[in-house]
């Protein structure tokens, strides 16, 4: 059995693909079945629920960030379209690190 993605915890409005998953490809997450509004890469995310521009972005049961923009259950879910109410993506390195700050 091939697991295409994961909720991981019960209170998460988006799930993280184990895989790439394409444009029109149905999964089952926890008994849901989304179908992919484009095509996603491993490790990204796809809307579980109904998300509105403004709602917060759960993922490991804790706030992650918010939506810039409405998704549908099964759309992709990254920088296009959720912003980090934590610190602006632009602003960290490769490593993580905010760029221009001391170690």
């Amino acid at each position: 059995m091939t697991i295409d993605a994961i909720r991981l915890s019960p209170d998460d409005n988006v799930v993280v693909t184990c895989r790439a998953v394409n444009q029109g490809a149905t999964i089952l997450v926890d008994g849901v079945a989304l179908t992919a509004a484009e095509t996603v890469p491993i490790g990204h995310k796809l809307a579980f629920t109904a998300l509105d521009a403004g709602a917060g972005v759960i993922k490991y049961g804790m706030p992650i960030g918010s939506m810039t923009h409405a998704a549908q259950p099964g759309d992709w879910v990254h920088m296009h379209n959720m912003k980090s109410d934590y610190m602006p993506a632009h602003l960290r390195d490769a490593t993580g690190d905010m760029a221009g700050e001391a170690a």
